[in-house]
């Protein structure tokens, strides 16, 4: 799989200079534990400038401009703030997908309606008891969320292996957006799935 990353020289350094504070390879509990720490510790307004940045460069990829549809995810208050990229597709008539999850790790997206929204016991906005899932051909690439990333495209979420069961088999193209304190050395499993292109948010906070 070709994947792509935004400012390579940068990210060479981001890296070099990852291992040279760690060492070698994190323990993916470790992981989580610390970039939810630092996310939850960003203020309204860092967070607000990272999301709105990274928006305004997926907004002009060829990624987004050439695509019909799109999925992405409803964010918590911590992570990546999907509203903007939400508000700006439904103006430029795309179809919208989110996520639905279901026990043993099943996922589905469906079409996004604001107006049909259940809370799920995580704290996690879910669309309702009625939403029809569409076949993945539909969409035509995902903005994926996570905790850290590494230099492949490899990523650590919150554990439950939705997206990575999900995108086993999706042929489409595949985003994420993090800040450069989202770049860790791990190594990955047989099972894990990488993103296709990373925007990276090189700024630090």
């Amino acid at each position: 799989v070709e994947r792509f990353f935004e400012n390579e020289s940068k990210l060479d350094w981001v890296f070099q200079s990852f291992s040279e504070r760690k060492g070698v390879s994190v323990d993916k509990k470790e992981i989580r534990k610390e970039v939810l720490g630092t996310l939850q510790g960003l203020t309204s307004s860092q967070r607000a400038r990272w999301s709105q940045q990274l928006t305004e460069r997926l907004l002009s990829s060829d990624t987004y401009k050439c695509s019909k549809s799109l999925g992405t995810y409803l964010s918590m208050g911590h992570e990546f703030d999907t509203s903007y990229l939400i508000e700006q597709a439904q103006k430029d008539g795309k179809c919208i997908f989110i996520p639905k999850t279901y026990s043993q790790g099943r996922m589905d997206f469906v079409e996004y309606n604001p107006d049909d929204l259940v809370k799920t016991r995580f704290g996690l906005w879910e669309p309702g008891t009625y939403s029809q899932p569409v076949d993945k051909s539909v969409i035509n690439w995902i903005h994926v969320p996570g905790l850290a990333w590494n230099q492949v495209g490899f990523r650590v979420g919150y554990g439950a292996g939705f997206y990575d069961r999900y995108l086993s088999d999706y042929q489409g193209e595949t985003v994420s957006t993090l800040g450069s304190f989202q770049l860790y050395d791990f190594e990955h499993q047989t099972f894990d799935i990488p993103v296709k292109e990373l925007l990276i948010f090189e700024e630090s906070f």
